[in-house]
């Protein structure tokens, strides 16, 4: 994958009252924002979760803890087809 680097400016005092470990900060504004994007309905949940860095069922999972609508996009559903292909054809060369 292919990464584009967008700078976000944020206060440092802001910053400083984050509640986390300063290893942790970017990962957890890229997964609000992630989330935030995909419950506007701005990003699919595919890349969405490609945004928080998280699996497809990690990411179903904090929705949840979130109590964030699912939306069901036409990319997502190609998204799952692509995924039971491949899925499929590894479980057909296993035989």
């Amino acid at each position: 994958m292919k990464a584009r680097k967008v700078q976000l400016e944020i206060p440092e005092e802001v910053v400083r009252a984050l509640k986390l470990p300063p290893k942790e900060v970017q990962q957890e504004l890229c997964k609000e924002l992630a989330l935030a994007l995909y419950e506007r309905g701005v990003l699919s949940l595919g890349k969405a979760r490609e945004l928080a860095g998280m699996t497809r069922w990690q990411f179903h999972e904090l929705l949840g803890q979130r109590r964030i609508a699912r939306h069901y996009t036409e990319e997502d559903l190609a998204e799952d087809l692509a995924y039971v292909q491949t899925l499929g054809s590894i479980l057909w060369r296993g035989r």
